[in-house]
């Protein structure tokens, strides 16, 4: 069953710049090899169920390492079929304005 993730990370004990944080978190991202979508607010991922859940899990672990508090916000859409759907989603409202 394919996952298309959508999360936000990032602590809540290191001020007002938060890029840094939010850095390490996308670089775990881009290193795993799964499609990815890096936006202002949020990042999409897609893969299988456990490959993003994992990654979530590896982005928490890099920021705990000297963050106290760190707030992850996640959402999920699971289907049955083919991958490639973050693309797909976006292409098909773009194909109706």
């Amino acid at each position: 069953m394919s996952a298309v993730l959508d999360f936000s990370i990032f602590p809540l004990d290191k001020g007002d710049s938060l890029s840094e944080y939010v850095a390490r978190a996308v670089r775990i991202i881009k290193e795993s090899g799964l499609p990815y979508v890096f936006s202002p607010m949020s990042t999409s991922v897609e893969g299988e169920w456990d490959e993003v859940m994992a990654l979530v899990t590896r982005c928490k672990d890099a920021l705990a390492a000297d963050c106290s508090r760190i707030h992850v916000v996640i959402r999920v859409d699971l289907r049955d079929g083919p991958s490639g759907r973050l693309a797909a989603k976006v292409r098909a409202v773009e194909e109706k304005l």
